[in-house]
């Protein structure tokens, strides 16, 4: 049954003139009322904050407004055709009367405004450093059971991007050193490089979404997207097979250290050439869905470029200030934790604790978890991530397009 928030106060000698609302005293659904509601207070989109924020190509913390640190910028992308934007504050012409939001029993409000999201866009930051191919095999062995999940639980949410980047920006660095004693060729496994040809478009730029993996233990071949963009969606013939293609993207990293984060921030900076090359990826009416698989921390000075809460603030600047719209999610070493089950990074196996990329995740609060890269299957960890993520989009209020 519709809840009435608050009730216009009318006198009792003008209680036959019709009710106020915003479409001359018919309701949403076409009846005449007899009483209205009146607009309640919510904190968490009435009242405008400042935080600290850092810029979003770098996620350095400086002081800005909430909605990130350029308020003329989009940071969303949007497809080759989008719609323009509609100002809420009007009333279709007519004076905006003491009217009030009326919560349906399927979410919606009788004033236009939908509750609960149609779309997500996930990201994943893979790292693809010498020591992280089980991590990237025990990713791609949990993702038929988390994407399942997604379909099942977010019955109204069947529009998904999913993206998969990693943390360098450069895929052929090593070879500059071995072309020499190899002739024209560089020998190195799963990379088919002749020596001085350029790296295709997008391929040595940080933060690009991977197509086409490259290098020691990589899936060594075009994904082939269906889209044609950088990013997967629900078109895709076989998308369990195709993101193990490009959730693959190896070890042979030619940073180091490597720089999750600042590749991170670049993917949904609303400027640079990340964002020219991942044209399309976010959009302003989806939920975005950050997943985070690393065993080495970001390490400050000679990592990513800025801090936990600088981090923070871009993410939260590519959403324009809509914290609630994000799910943050991170696999990392927590042998820095009670209970950690990760042992010291040796060779391949273990991990380094990462407290600055645990800052960060643990920094949206309930919008966060945490779980251990040294797992030997993430699915418990993706399990109850869907409830959150599902739990987001119930919640999810889309802005005006």
């Amino acid at each position: 049954m519709t809840r009435f928030r608050r009730t216009c106060i009318l006198l009792a000698t003008l209680s036959t003139l019709p009710a106020c609302s915003d479409d001359g005293g018919t309701s949403s659904g076409g009846s005449t009322a007899g009483v209205t509601t009146a607009p309640t207070t919510n904190s968490t989109s009435a009242t405008q904050t400042t935080s600290t924020t850092g810029s979003s190509n770098s996620g350095t913390d400086s002081t800005s407004e909430a909605s990130g640190s350029n308020s003329d910028s989009d940071s969303e992308t949007t497809a080759p055709t989008s719609t323009g934007m509609v100002d809420p504050t009007t009333s279709g012409g007519f004076p905006k009367l003491d009217v009030g939001v009326e919560e349906t029993t399927d979410g919606a409000t009788t004033d236009g405004e939908e509750k609960g999201c149609r779309k997500v866009d996930f990201l994943f930051i893979i790292d693809n450093s010498g020591s992280m191919s089980d991590e990237q095999q025990s990713l791609i062995a949990s993702f038929p059971g988390f994407i399942s999940a997604i379909q099942s639980q977010l019955d109204e949410a069947q529009d998904y991007h999913i993206m998969v980047i990693d943390t360098d920006s450069w895929v052929f660095e090593g070879c500059n050193l071995i072309c020499p004693l190899f002739g024209n060729t560089c020998p190195v496994a799963g990379l088919d490089y002749t020596c001085g040809t350029p790296p295709l478009e997008c391929e040595d730029v940080l933060g690009a979404g991977v197509t086409h993996p490259r290098g020691l233990q990589s899936s060594s071949k075009d994904c082939a997207f269906s889209t044609g963009f950088r990013y997967m969606d629900v078109t895709e013939p076989d998308l369990t097979a195709t993101f193990a293609c490009a959730a693959q993207v190896g070890t042979g990293s030619t940073d180091d250290p490597e720089k999750p984060m600042e590749a991170m921030v670049q993917a949904v900076a609303p400027s640079g050439p990340a964002f020219e090359c991942n044209t399309g990826f976010l959009r302003k009416d989806a939920i975005l869905v950050v997943t985070i698989v690393t065993d080495e921390d970001d390490n400050f000075g000679d990592g990513s470029a800025g801090n936990p809460a600088g981090w923070k603030a871009s993410l939260v600047a590519a959403k324009k200030g809509d914290e609630k719209a994000l799910v943050v999610l991170g696999l990392y070493g927590d042998n820095d934790q009670p209970n950690g089950i990760c042992g010291p990074l040796v060779d391949s196996s273990g991990a380094e604790p990462s407290p600055r990329i645990r800052e960060f995740v643990e920094s949206f609060g309930d919008q966060g978890i945490s779980g251990s890269v040294c797992a030997p299957s993430y699915d418990s960890f993706f399990s109850e991530a869907v409830g959150l993520i599902a739990q987001t989009c119930d919640d999810f209020v889309p802005p005006p397009m």
